[in-house]
């Protein structure tokens, strides 16, 4: 009979074998921690510079994962474990002739596809007539006299 007793190794914490939602809420309390350390040095930060320029307060703060310094390369702080800020669109405002523009191309760049499509249906139709004659239930003839 074969072993079942597994070795856990040394580290027991990385033996993860919790309930999906209970590692959801783990990992959220983990995320909320790390962004509630991240504005308290961000707050400490703009508390030590008073005098610096674009220090004032605006209703909007960006995450500091999307504010860049124009001195600084982004490729070198990309992060690939980097979390995203969660983001809810509520109002897109477009234009109605900008939109309508759109659209029509859209229907424009559709007309290939569709005629494409057309084709191959018709192609697959002619296979299945050909090879499988028996599956023709039924089919109409269109004579016009000469």
């Amino acid at each position: 009979m074969a072993n079942t007793d597994f070795a856990l190794g040394t580290d027991v914490a990385d033996f993860d074998d919790l309930p999906r939602t209970l590692r959801r809420e783990r990992e959220s309390r983990e995320r909320e921690k790390r962004e509630r350390e991240a504005r308290e040095t961000r707050s400490q930060k703009q508390a030590d510079a008073p005098g610096r320029p674009g220090s004032h307060k605006s209703s909007f703060d960006p995450a500091p994962s999307l504010y860049v310094p124009r001195d600084e390369n982004v490729d070198e702080r990309a992060d690939p474990d980097a979390e995203f800020p969660a983001a809810t669109v509520k109002r897109i405002d477009v234009p109605f002739f900008h939109m309508m523009r759109f659209y029509l191309k859209a229907v424009v760049a559709a007309v290939p596809a569709l005629v494409l499509l057309t084709a191959i249906c018709w192609g697959m139709g002619q296979l299945i007539k050909i090879f499988f004659p028996w599956l023709l239930k039924a089919q109409i003839l269109i004579q016009f006299p000469n």
